[in-house]
């Protein structure tokens, strides 16, 4: 067993992937602000490629956080010299490699002085953040909430802000102060047109204490907008026993994740940036189109197999991919409903998309549940499921199986599988959720007139009133096996029927 550091990487076997480069020959570049198991399995594995391919040894990435739980990862990565193993889960042939584009991890402090100077470096040219959606302070309307308590704090106390997004605006603040160009703002959260949506936090706060600084950011920080993707579980003890076990590998900190990778960028970066073109990332002025095709196409697809596995005591996304009933109404909803309303993305076949989609859907290493799947509906159905039924009832099309998914979620609601188990509804919204579902039993339209946020202009939509009232009563009267063996025995654009 050999316990993760710079001095034991030549004590690793041959099966274990190693940094090809010198860890003392990267300088810092990059402050990454949410040092988490996406961003070690993603930017930090993308930047590994490019140092191991001789290139840009300038943009060394250095840790942050604002969180206790950033003081743990940075406790647990000191150990290891900032070290990571990331393990992809490719079926039957898992490899290890371990990533060394990290150089440092800047103390976490409640004052966020060290983590102020060091973005204030002016070596620094990218500071990039991975801090989940709820990181950045929004409404429910997924708007900047200037109302709440952690961003009231800050602005009364720009000096001493608590905030990631304080402490950036502290430290551009200075960096203006001394003549150094602003570093660019980089999201790599999982959230659509994340520059916008952290271009109006940092802007935002800003301006509650201090206008013209304000103006400032807004006129001279670049905020590129980026499109990632890539399912990193968290890791269990059966994968730090793998770890050890078959890779010889003592690791505080793993991290286990799909083949799959896929980062989309604006180029946007007017202090330059690491070469990533080179190692894969795609860089367009079409982002807008990539992450509406991963809304619809892949978090689409997600919530289609979420409801209808949960129902049949699914557990697992590979099985229910194994389901011909579940994957098949997957497949068919995506490809007669969802795809013809997803505009071109440059560059690539919707089609061979979906095909990838169904490949990482059904890995069973990744041990996906569909537990995880289904939570939080009343903010994914909207997002992910409601848009493409919005746009086929724009263009006179029918929706037959866009209203069955969300009949499913119906369904679902209620509180109970088909064989009586009880299902936990994880939602903010979970009880009136409940309550609504439970009255839809015998009059489905009070379902949709009870959750005028989510349907919208689509409780008060004929074709669709119709449609979701028919398959909530073919799946109380039939089942949710029988209900998705009629629907896929319909040629497009049939409806279920009463």
């Amino acid at each position: 067993m050999t316990k993760l550091a710079l001095s034991t990487l030549g004590a690793l076997g041959p099966a274990v992937a190693v940094p090809q480069y010198e860890r003392s020959a990267l300088r810092p570049g990059i402050v990454h602000v949410g040092v988490g198991n996406f961003h070690r399995a993603h930017q930090a594995l993308y930047l590994d490629d490019l140092f191991n391919a001789g290139r840009d040894h300038a943009w060394g990435l250095v840790g942050a956080g604002v969180r206790a739980t950033d003081a743990a990862m940075r406790a647990r990565l000191a150990a290891q010299d900032w070290l990571s193993t990331v393990v992809e889960l490719e079926p039957g042939a898992n490899t290890a490699r371990v990533t060394g584009a990290k150089i440092d991890f800047v103390e976490v402090d409640p004052t966020n002085r060290p983590l102020i100077a060091a973005m204030a470096d002016p070596r620094i040219r990218i500071v990039s953040l991975t801090v989940t959606e709820g990181g950045y302070y929004l409404d429910a309307a997924s708007h900047f909430d200037p109302t709440h308590p952690e961003i009231v704090a800050d602005a009364k106390a720009p000096r001493a802000p608590r905030t990631v997004f304080g402490a950036m605006i502290r430290a551009l603040r200075q960096r203006r102060g001394a003549g150094t160009p602003p570093f660019t703002i980089m999201s790599c959260d999982n959230l659509p047109s994340n520059g916008h949506v952290t271009r109006a936090a940092v802007v935002g706060l800003a301006r509650l204490s201090d206008p013209n600084l304000a103006d400032w950011i807004e006129d001279n920080v670049a905020f590129p907008n980026g499109m990632v993707d890539r399912i990193t579980p968290a890791a269990t003890d059966a994968h730090r026993q793998q770890l050890r076990d078959r890779f010889g590998i003592e690791d505080e900190a793993p991290v286990v994740c799909e083949p799959f990778r896929q980062w989309v960028l604006e180029d946007n970066f007017p202090l330059g940036r690491p070469a990533f073109e080179e190692v894969g990332v795609t860089f367009t002025d079409a982002i807008e189109a990539f992450e509406l095709m991963k809304l619809r196409v892949l978090n689409g697809g997600h919530a289609l197999i979420a409801y209808a596995a949960a129902l049949l005591d699914i557990e697992y996304a590979h099985d229910a991919m194994d389901d011909p009933l579940v994957a098949g109404f997957m497949d068919k909803v995506e490809r007669d409903e969802i795809l013809p309303v997803v505009p071109r993305v440059p560059g690539t076949s919707l089609e061979l998309y979906l095909d990838t989609i169904k490949e990482r859907f059904a890995n069973p290493d990744v041990g996906d549940t569909i537990a995880r799947l289904c939570l939080d509906g009343s903010n994914r159905q909207p997002k992910f499921i409601l848009p493409s039924t919005r746009d086929r009832l724009a263009q006179g099309l029918s929706a037959t199986g866009l209203a069955l998914a969300s009949a499913l979620w119906c369904r679902y609601l209620h509180g109970e599988t088909e064989t009586g188990a009880p299902i936990k509804i994880d939602d903010v919204n979970g009880a009136s959720l409940r309550a609504a579902a439970k009255r839809a039993r015998t009059e489905p339209q009070a379902f949709l007139d009870a959750l005028p946020g989510i349907f919208g202009d689509l409780t008060d939509a004929a074709p669709f009133q119709t449609a979701f009232a028919q398959a909530l009563g073919r799946l109380w009267r039939d089942g949710t096996a029988r209900t998705l063996e009629r629907y896929l025995a319909l040629p497009p654009g049939a409806t279920l029927g009463v």
